[in-house]
């Protein structure tokens, strides 16, 4: 991460500070924290104390925190009165991007705090997906996929969390494009307490079932394979030499792409 801000590794100092006199970072991408997870760790710092320091930057009237707000809601807990900090020295806006980052490289957080994590990275931040990949440890096309998950409706994003679905149920809800079957679908999954495989045939089941209508404008939508739409094109420059047109369809392969030129006179033979 030291490329990415414009801190000065020289100007680290370490304090123990006041705990009343740190900040929360307001862009923590962090907003859930689980009471039971903080108690554990609150009972652990009572009997050892705050290992891994918490990271600050000073402001006016004290401190902001940049990372450790687990640990610094836990120390309060315990009734810590002051917690072990590095304060550096860093711009507002590098303070809330390493905040971010750090996050994101400790993998804590739920699939969706993730997903908006990522989204400010590319959107706030101007990062394109391969570079906030590099920021954080990942592949290109393992940020694509966690931004996809942004696509649920937030009714359904709000039940997968309620009810603590796994990121794989998100990812099988992705399937259904209407946001009200997504809700309905992602209720029924947890109603029933369904795993994974049997999300997936659920979905699969509910996606069959569709009017044939339907079925059509989806499979126009999901279609993969190439010859369904070459024989279209074939078909169609058939019918116009039955009708009368030397129409002609020349096809020829370059590497990965398929060349169709078709001919056809300015006036029937």
């Amino acid at each position: 991460m030291t490329t990415l801000f414009r801190t000065n590794a020289k100007k680290q100092e370490f304090k123990w500070l006041p705990v009343g006199s740190i900040a929360r970072n307001p862009n923590q991408p962090r907003k859930i924290f689980e009471e039971a997870a903080l108690r554990e760790l609150s009972d652990s710092i009572a009997r050892f104390g705050v290992i891994t320091p918490l990271t600050v930057r000073q402001v006016a009237g004290g401190y902001e925190l940049i990372a450790g707000e687990r640990r610094l809601r836990a120390s309060q807990m315990a009734g810590l009165t002051a917690v072990p900090c590095y304060i550096i020295a860093a711009e507002e806006e590098d303070s809330s991007l390493m905040a971010l980052v750090e996050n994101l490289q400790r993998r804590d957080l739920d699939f969706f705090e993730e997903a908006l994590g990522l989204l400010r990275l590319t959107e706030l931040y101007g990062m394109t997906q391969q570079q906030a990949a590099e920021q954080i440890g990942r592949t290109q096309s393992a940020v694509a996929n966690k931004l996809r998950l942004l696509r649920l409706g937030p009714e359904t994003i709000t039940t997968v969390r309620e009810f603590k679905l796994t990121e794989r149920h998100a990812r099988a809800l992705l399937r259904i494009p209407e946001e009200d079957k997504q809700l309905k679908a992602a209720q029924e999954i947890a109603r029933r307490a369904m795993n994974v495989e049997q999300a997936e045939a659920y979905i699969e089941r509910m996606l069959s079932e569709r009017p044939p209508r339907e079925q059509g404008q989806t499979r126009r939508f999901v279609a993969r394979d190439v010859r369904l739409f070459l024989n279209t094109v074939t078909r169609a420059v058939t019918t116009m030499q039955q009708s009368g047109f030397g129409a002609r369809l020349e096809r020829k392969n370059e590497d990965d792409v398929m060349v169709l030129t078709i001919r056809i006179p300015q006036h029937p033979l």
